[in-house]
């Protein structure tokens, strides 16, 4: 229980500190906060622990390659983002993550199968 609550005192405070540098002249700076590996530290260290070193390699080149649909979702925010309003442009990007998402995982199967 400790443990879920100090992940929760994480995300937190990293919702605070966007908040924060988003009203400073520096709000460019709050893109950054999310990319900080929180998640992917716990992923690795599970993964680590549990499979081996031969799997968390392999982790490891799935969350590069993952880095993909994120880009697309930042290049759809950034398109259309003078072009429709601040909602739309949010939907339409998260969609594009999505079917991105979904082609990699698609692509990673038929690649490397279950590995």
């Amino acid at each position: 229980m400790t443990g879920l609550f100090l992940k929760s005192l994480l995300g937190a405070a990293a919702v605070l500190i966007i908040a924060l540098l988003s009203r400073s002249k520096s709000f460019y700076i709050a893109g950054l906060v999310p990319l900080f590996p929180t998640f992917a530290l716990i992923a690795h260290a599970i993964v680590g622990a549990e499979r081996g070193p031969a799997d968390l390699r392999t982790t490891a080149l799935f969350g590069l390659w993952s880095l993909l649909p994120y880009a697309i979702y930042l290049l759809a925010v950034y398109w259309l983002s003078t072009r429709l309003a601040l909602a739309p442009t949010l939907i339409a990007a998260t969609l594009a993550w999505v079917v991105a998402a979904a082609a990699l995982l698609f692509v990673w199967m038929r690649v490397y199968g279950n590995a």
